[in-house]
C-alpha cells in the first residue's frame, strides 16, 4: 500500500514525486525501462518552466549548467520571438538536455524519499471507490501494489490512459519527420541551420560530437512505428539536398508526426493523467518537456491535499479544468505554427499580416508569452479584479520580521503562502484558520506600497489581492475556502512569521 503510484518517470513522473513527497505523500514511481535512455529527446526548458521549478529552488543549478537565448523558440515566421520585457524572472530560454533535467529531478525526488522502480512494467489497474490496485511486471514476476490513486505519466500511447478507458480524440498525423543523432563524415559539407535543397530542406543542430539531421519523410512507410535505419536516412538527405553527404555513427534514429490530441479527462475516478499521457502535438516550439512541468506542478499540491483529506472536494477536479483548457492551447499553438510552416501561395497574407504584428514590441511580446505558456491564467473565482489574479504571482522582494526575502523562496516548502502587508496584523487574523496549511507572512514590499495582501497558491498562482484597507477579508475567507477547505476550527495563532524554509535540495548527480 502507499499514497500514490507514478508511471513513467520522465520529467513529468519526476517532477510530481518529488512535489508529493515536498508534503509527505509517499510516491512510487514506476518506469519499464531499467535505465534511462541513452538518446536525448530535447534540449530546451523555457520561461514558463523555469519561472516554476523556481518556486522550489530546483531552477538555479540548471541555469549554472545550460547555455540562455533571449527568445522563445517558434516556427513558421521569419522573425525572433524575444523575451525581453515579458512577465518573466528568467527572459530567455535555457539550453539543457533533457537528460539531465530528468537526472536532476530524479535526485531531487529521491532525496526527499520517492521509491523509484526502474525495470517495473505497469501492466493493469482495478480501481474502486476507496483505492486503486495496479499489477507490476518484473524479471522476477508480476506484484500488485495499492494506492489511493495512479498517475499516468507514460507517454503519448500511455497504457494507463488505455487502461481507465479515457478517450484520446484529436487528429492523426499525416505528414512525418525523419530525426537523426548522428556524425557527419566531411562536417564543412552541411553547414548548422536550414539548407534547402531540390526536394526540400534539412535542418541542422549542433550538438556536442555530433550533429542532429531533421528532415521530412518523403516515403513514410504503411507502419509508422517502423524502426528508422541509417540507410533511410541518408537515402532521405540525399534526395532532399539532391547531393551526397555522408552520414555515420548513428546514435538515435526516430521518425515523429503532427498528430494532436488530448485526454477526454485528465481526472477518472482514481486515475489521473499528465504529461504526453495527457496530450500529443507537433514539437513545433520545443514545448513538450514545459508543459509536462507545467501539468505536473498545477497537480502536486491538489493531489497531495486530496489524498491527505483536507481538500475542498473540487480540488482534484480542478486540475482537469484548469491544465485540459491550457493542453488546448498548447496544441492550437503547436499546429497553427505547422501550418505556418507549410504556408503556400494561398496563406502568404496571413504569414505576411502574423510577420507585421510580431514586428511591433507588443505584438512580438504577446507572441512570446503566448508561445511559452507565461500568458496563463486560471480562474480564481475571486471578488476582486486585478492584473495578477490567476497569473503566475511576481516574485516580490520582502522585508519580513526575519530580513529580506522574496516569494519564491517563502514557496519552496511547497505551500500556500499569504502575504499580510497590512502592518497591523489585521489579514493573518483573518486567515489564522488556515494556519496549518498556508504560512501566514507578516512582511512589507516597497516596490508595491499600494498591496495590502496577496494570497498565492503553492503552485504560484495569485488566488486573491487586496489593494485597499477597505477590500472585504470575507472575499479572502472565500478564496482560502475555495484552495484550501474549510478553516480549522481549533486554530489559536492569528498570525504567524515565517522565515525562509528550510528544505533539501537536489543534490548534484
Amino acid at each position: 500500500m502507499t499514497d500514490v503510484v507514478i508511471v513513467g518517470a520522465g520529467p513529468a513522473g519526476l517532477l510530481l514525486a518529488g512535489e508529493l513527497r515536498l508534503t509527505g505523500i509517499d510516491a512510487v514511481v514506476l518506469e519499464r525501462h531499467s535505465r534511462r535512455p541513452d538518446f536525448c529527446r530535447g534540449f530546451n526548458l523555457n520561461a514558463r518552466a523555469l519561472d516554476l521549478l523556481a518556486r522550489r529552488s530546483l531552477a538555479e543549478q540548471l541555469i549554472a549548467e545550460g547555455w540562455q537565448a533571449p527568445q522563445a523558440a517558434f516556427s513558421g515566421l521569419p522573425v525572433t520571438l524575444g523575451l525581453a520585457g515579458t512577465h518573466t524572472d528568467h527572459p530567455y530560454s535555457l539550453g539543457i538536455p533533457q537528460t539531465r533535467v530528468e537526472e536532476f529531478l530524479e535526485g531531487h525526488a529521491l532525496d526527499l524519499g520517492a521509491d523509484i522502480r526502474r525495470g517495473h512494467e505497469f501492466r493493469a489497474l482495478d480501481q474502486d471507490a476507496e483505492s486503486v490496485t495496479v499489477t507490476v511486471g518484473t524479471s522476477d514476476g508480476d506484484y500488485r501494489l495499492r494506492a489511493a490513486y495512479v498517475v499516468g505519466c507514460d507517454g503519448g500511447r500511455s497504457t494507463v490512459r488505455k487502461q481507465a478507458g479515457i478517450d484520446f480524440p484529436g487528429t492523426a498525423s499525416t505528414r512525418f519527420t525523419l530525426l537523426g543523432d548522428v556524425e557527419l563524415a566531411e562536417p564543412e559539407a552541411l553547414p548548422f541551420g536550414v539548407t534547402a535543397g531540390p526536394g526540400g530542406a534539412v535542418f541542422v543542430i549542433p550538438r556536442p560530437g555530433y550533429v542532429r539531421i531533421v528532415t521530412a519523410d518523403l516515403n513514410p512507410p504503411a507502419d509508422k512505428d517502423a524502426p528508422v535505419s541509417l540507410d533511410l536516412l541518408q537515402a532521405t538527405v540525399d534526395e532532399v539536398l539532391g547531393r551526397h553527404v555522408e552520414l555515420r555513427a548513428p546514435r538515435w534514429l526516430t521518425r515523429f508526426g503532427d498528430a494532436a490530441r488530448q485526454a477526454a479527462a485528465y481526472v477518472r475516478g482514481r486515475v489521473v493523467l499528465a504529461g504526453d499521457a495527457a496530450h500529443i502535438h507537433p514539437p513545433a516550439g520545443a514545448i513538450g518537456v514545459n508543459v509536462a512541468l507545467d501539468d505536473a506542478f498545477n497537480l502536486g499540491w491538489k493531489l497531495a491535499a486530496t489524498v491527505r483529506g483536507d481538500a475542498p472536494a473540487h480540488l482534484l477536479d480542478s486540475y482537469h479544468s484548469e491544465r485540459h483548457q491550457a493542453g488546448a492551447q498548447v496544441l492550437a499553438n503547436t499546429q497553427a505554427q505547422v501550418l505556418l510552416s507549410e504556408a503556400g501561395e494561398r496563406l502568404g497574407p496571413l504569414t505576411d499580416l502574423l510577420t507585421r504584428v510580431a514586428g511591433h514590441s507588443a505584438g512580438n511580446r504577446a507572441f512570446a508569452e503566448t508561445i511559452t505558456g507565461l500568458d496563463t491564467r486560471y480562474d480564481m473565482y475571486s471578488d476582486v479584479d486585478h492584473p495578477w489574479l490567476g497569473r503566475l504571482a511576481p516574485n516580490l522582494t520582502l522585508d519580513t520580521r526575519a530580513g529580506r526575502t522574496d516569494l519564491a523562496t517563502l514557496q519552496t516548502a511547497g505551500r500556500g503562502v499569504l502575504l499580510d502587508l497590512t502592518g497591523a496584523d489585521v489579514v493573518g487574523e483573518a486567515a489564522a484558520g488556515w494556519a496549518d496549511r498556508v504560512d501566514i507572512v507578516a512582511a512589507s514590499c516597497p516596490a508595491r506600497p499600494e498591496l495590502r495582501a496577496v494570497l498565492v497558491r503553492p503552485d504560484g498562482h495569485t488566488a486573491w489581492v487586496g489593494t485597499t484597507d477597505h477590500d472585504s477579508v470575507d472575499g479572502l475567507g472565500q478564496a482560502l475556502h475555495h484552495w484550501h477547505g474549510p478553516a480549522a476550527h481549533h486554530a489559536t495563532t492569528a498570525t504567524i512569521t515565517v522565515t525562509a524554509p528550510t528544505v533539501t535540495t537536489a543534490r548534484s548527480r
